[in-house]
């Protein structure tokens, strides 16, 4: 059995567009909130924890109705399809609206593309199981993750190039070139992968897999018959696990919470601090990304030797240091690249590890709830941390912005040496794609 990779790559392109996307979104949005509408950080920083907060109520949603539909086209690509149109045309008014300083519109713009990234967003990602074999999902994941990383690379590439330096600068060409890449990305998946004929074949070659909506759909309705049995295995995770999985869930929260307080306030930080203009700010962030895409390797190499808990220990102490090294860069200088580089290959060994140990402490009647557990308290800390950090940049200071990073990951550091559970040394990898298979 071996993965069709051409295939995968294909399915890819939706996540990839979908990546591409959210890059610009965490970086350009908050520019335009202030610069062009003078909206205060607090208030952005509410604006721009919307998109998670849409995420709690309809991925779920949206997931379970693409589980039901049956299309000519498939139960997923109508999602991705009308969804990515509807965010093409939303996304496009942004602009227009942000050169005419039309508040109004850009709002509810700004509102109906994250209802449309929202439509096809489950539907994307449940995709490539519905047309791989369950035992290639694992190869296929890091792929897509592999696209994903390239979808966020392309759009700060486009931020460094065709943003030009100024107190307003147009960012019309970041979203033709970010709409033109979804488009493009949506009608090749269309033109080559025919889900509804693949779905057939993969049932009829694998019926132990028949089609992960329907084993989904199967497993929700047998646990809903079998609440007491689950809840009575449940009962049964002994004390002292039971504490590991409380400090590992609020470590994640603690940890997503520096992160993306420091993702979704850097171009802002970069502007109002170090004097950056332009599309200057994407070169820490691009290596960043970049150093994540390499570390996944050796990562990889180096949890299958001293475990998964000791690598998101090391992952957060080189946040750590970063955050603090940066902090004392009164401007920008080359050097704080380094720093960044480490930030990503921080970030990289925490995601590869966290969820793995988090999914170790459950029993396998309970893996969906515990995944369910994982995703609560990383987007709670999405929807949190924007706004808090917002209103100390508000009401503080710029300067503010690192130090909460810090505290947070220290906080992050300390609730993750109480954790005594779900650590384990994986095997190593079979193919050095696999490396990639990450959860963010």
């Amino acid at each position: 059995m071996k993965l069709n990779y051409k295939r995968t790559f294909f399915i890819g392109l939706a996540f990839l567009s979908i990546s591409a996307f959210w890059q610009m979104y965490d970086n350009i949005i908050p520019l335009i909130l202030q610069n062009t509408f003078g909206i205060k950080e607090s208030v952005s920083g509410v604006i721009m924890s919307l998109d998670n907060v849409l995420a709690v109520f309809l991925l779920p949603l949206i997931g379970g109705l693409s589980d039901k539909v049956d299309t000519k086209w498939g139960k997923r690509t109508p999602f991705v399809v009308l969804g990515t149109i509807a965010a093409i045309i939303c996304m496009m008014l942004m602009p227009l609206a942000d050169a005419n300083k039309q508040m109004i519109l850009f709002v509810v713009a700004l509102g109906l593309t994250l209802i449309a990234m929202a439509m096809y967003r489950s539907p994307a990602v449940a995709l490539m199981p519905d047309l791989t074999p369950k035992p290639l999902r694992s190869a296929a994941n890091a792929v897509i993750n592999l696209m994903g990383a390239i979808g966020g690379v392309y759009t700060l590439v486009l931020i460094k190039t065709l943003v030009a330096k100024g107190e307003r600068p147009s960012y019309l060409p970041v979203f033709i070139g970010v709409a033109a890449m979804m488009l493009l990305s949506i009608i090749i998946l269309v033109l080559t992968i025919k889900e509804k004929l693949l779905a057939k074949q993969i049932a009829e070659e694998y019926p132990e897999d028949a089609s992960s909506s329907a084993n989904i759909e199967a497993c929700a309705n047998n646990e809903a018959s079998d609440t007491s049995k689950t809840s009575s295995d449940s009962a049964k995770l002994p004390k002292d696990v039971k504490r590991s999985l409380v400090f590992i869930l609020v470590s994640i929260f603690l940890w997503f919470a520096a992160y993306n307080a420091v993702t979704t306030a850097f171009s802002r930080y970069a502007v109002k601090v170090w004097k950056l203009e332009g599309g200057g700010f994407a070169d820490c962030l691009l290596v960043a990304t970049i150093a994540a895409i390499i570390s996944y390797i050796p990562i990889g190499i180096l949890a299958s030797k001293f475990g998964r808990k000791k690598m998101i220990i090391a992952g957060l102490f080189m946040m750590l240091t970063s955050f603090c090294a940066v902090f004392f860069y009164p401007t920008y200088h080359f050097s704080a690249n380094i720093f960044f580089a480490l930030i990503g290959m921080g970030w990289a060994s925490i995601g590869v590890n966290s969820l793995p140990m988090v999914v170790e402490m459950s029993k396998n009647s309970d893996l969906g709830k515990y995944t369910g557990l994982y995703y609560t308290f990383s987007m709670s800390a999405q929807i949190f941390t924007p706004i808090a950090s917002g209103a100390l940049l508000q009401y503080v200071s710029y300067n503010t912005l690192f130090p909460y990073a810090i505290f947070f990951t220290v906080c992050a550091i300390i609730t993750m040496s109480m954790v005594k559970h779900g650590d384990s040394k994986p095997e190593r990898k079979k193919k050095i794609i696999e490396n990639f298979d990450v959860e963010d």
